[in-house]
């Protein structure tokens, strides 16, 4: 049988507050177990909470940048349960009445060899607090309790079951991981917990309309996680029922070690939270006035600035959608475009997909913290344009520029000039390389002129070696060509 992969996703997203979502204490991450907690994290007799602003203004901004319907009055509940490192014996959430409502989020990502795009719908976004974290490695046969992150806030954000692969929740979650931190919402470190992510997963057969059952996989804090668990429990699901099982709806969590998803508990509905309206909290009101604030304040979105590069820059669609795939990828982009010049752009792009990516991911560093600046990297591209080096140069020049970690914005021509990299286009030198060339490889020339145009591949290779790579490619296939139509 033919089966079809279900997959929604439940993102908690810590917001980039600098105090907890109902109290004053500090969320500041790695402090001293338990220094971080206040009467009001503890629920402590006596004690109200108090809405964070922050908290709120950062929810607009995620529902603005999606097109959602942020709404003019949400509600917070009690969400009853009981576990150690839940101090009040419930969590302050919203449930029946978000504070962003709709909205979607849309992608790329490589399918079959071909980048595709996708749109998925959201359902909701809702503000919430964090609960604490229990401690099981440093305490011998029992677990501490550091309550530390109770009261963090955080904004759950709630795909529709649109997610068809593993490929395409990966793609999800990364992009609106990038869009958190666009928009200044999370710091998006999910090491730290910053951004953790529920995936609800369930297989049907193919054609079939009904969805199956859905185990939820909880807590996974990396793209690769992701990836692994949506395999493991599609594999899971499928040979259970094969083999004549039924899927029990349950929580479950992903033991990356042995690649494999266990059961947590069976799956409570929401009417095991026991949910109801906090009594010690109104209603959040939003007006329409501090939407307005809150969009008068945001930066140019990811979708808009898409859309700009292709119309200003003319770079193609995939072009667009890589560069915008960070913010900070985006700004290095813009910032050498604007000293290179609008001519430059495609090259520009090019070379951020290219060389400096994939160096970036060998070295491990953040486009943010590139040795080689936006500055530098102009510079270069328009000594390529203006013809002082070849890319073949570039590459060696670009590798040399990385080595050398200097800010100094002059740093491409000095070392253009200290290693002799500058491009032969004299005409008398690169005449001397073509005869040689054509004197010491008769065979090829014999099968250029018999009518194998490829032929000439060889002698332009050769040509090159000969001048060591600095040869002007355009100027020399030209004298080539020249010569031998001779």
């Amino acid at each position: 049988m033919e089966w079809e992969v279900v997959i929604g996703l439940e993102n908690h997203v810590q917001l980039t507050t600098e105090s907890k979502i109902f109290s004053g204490s500090p969320i500041k991450f790695g402090a001293e177990a338990n220094t971080q907690a206040s009467p009001v994290d503890l629920a402590l007799p006596g004690v109200l909470p108090v809405m964070n602003k922050q908290a709120v203004d950062r929810a607009i901004r995620f529902g603005l940048a999606v097109g959602a319907k942020v709404a003019p009055q949400s509600v917070f509940a009690r969400k009853n349960y009981f576990y150690p490192d839940l101090p009040k014996g419930y969590q302050i959430s919203q449930f029946e009445d978000p504070v962003v409502i709709g909205g979607a989020l849309t992608f790329g990502y490589e399918k079959d060899g071909e980048f595709v795009t996708k749109t998925v719908n959201l359902t909701r976004a809702h503000l919430e607090e964090d609960a604490g974290k229990s401690l099981h490695e440093d305490y011998a046969g029992m677990s501490g309790i550091d309550l530390n992150r109770a009261g963090t806030p955080l904004l759950e954000i709630v795909s529709e079951p649109e997610i068809r692969s593993a490929a395409e929740a990966v793609a999800y979650a990364k992009a609106l991981h990038s869009l958190v931190m666009w928009l200044g919402v999370c710091d998006g470190n999910m090491q730290e917990g910053s951004f953790r992510c529920d995936v609800n997963v369930s297989v049907r057969p193919k054609g079939q309309k009904e969805f199956g059952t859905r185990c939820e996989i909880k807590n996974l804090n990396s793209f690769r996680f992701i990836e692994e668990a949506v395999h493991v429990e599609v594999r899971r699901q499928i040979e259970l029922i094969e083999d004549g099982g039924k899927v029990v709806q349950a929580t479950r969590l992903y033991d990356p070690d042995r690649k494999e998803t266990r059961e947590m508990r069976s799956k409570e509905d929401a009417q095991d939270y026991r949910y109801f309206p906090d009594p010690d909290l109104p209603p959040l009101i939003i007006s329409d006035a501090w939407i307005a604030q809150v969009k008068a304040s945001m930066p140019e979105l990811p979708a808009a600035m898409r859309a700009r590069f292709i119309s200003e820059y003319a770079l193609p669609e995939y072009d667009a959608l890589i560069l915008t795939a960070s913010k900070a990828m985006a700004t290095y982009f813009v910032a050498v475009v604007e000293s290179a010049g609008k001519d430059n752009a495609k090259a520009a792009a090019n070379w951020l997909m290219g060389d400096v990516s994939s160096t970036l991911n060998r070295e491990g560093v953040d486009i943010a913290d590139a040795p080689v600046s936006p500055a530098q990297l102009a510079l270069m591209i328009k000594r390529i344009a203006d013809g002082t080096i070849n890319n073949k140069t570039a590459k060696e020049l670009f590798g040399d520029m990385w080595a050398a970690k200097s800010a100094n914005d002059n740093l491409v021509d000095e070392l253009i000039e200290s290693k002799g990299l500058k491009q032969i286009s004299d005409t008398g030198a690169l005449e001397a390389i073509v005869n040689e060339v054509i004197a010491n490889n008769a065979k090829s020339v014999e099968q250029y002129r018999a009518g194998k145009e490829a032929a000439i591949n060889a002698l332009i290779g050769q040509a090159m070696k000969a001048s060591r790579g600095k040869a002007n490619p355009a100027q020399l296939t030209e004298l080539l060509k020249a010569k031998l139509a001779g």
